[in-house]
């Protein structure tokens, strides 16, 4: 008997792909999105660890549990139709 996943769980791998000086890339279902510093600055300085621990929480919606980070693909892909930006002081 084969098991399910608990209801709730990704079955797709994500992962951060690149951590550069201008922004990282995360790996979703074969795509690869781009979180410029610029338009995502939560990032900017984290440890690497915190940075590559990302979930799925549904489908194309990420959560960086140890940034308390969370984002869409629309958000990622469309930064400048969401505005809003954390005060990373």
């Amino acid at each position: 008997m084969t098991k399910s996943l608990a209801h709730g769980n990704s079955t797709s791998a994500i992962e951060v792909t690149n951590i550069s000086s201008h922004g990282i890339w995360l790996l979703a279902h074969g795509r690869e999105l781009f979180l410029p510093y610029e338009a995502f600055p939560w990032f900017r300085e984290q440890r690497v660890a915190s940075i590559i621990n990302v979930e799925e929480v549904s489908l194309g919606h990420f959560y960086w549990p140890d940034l308390d980070v969370d984002l869409t693909e629309d958000i990622i892909e469309n930064p400048e139709r969401f505005p809003l930006v954390a005060n990373t002081d």
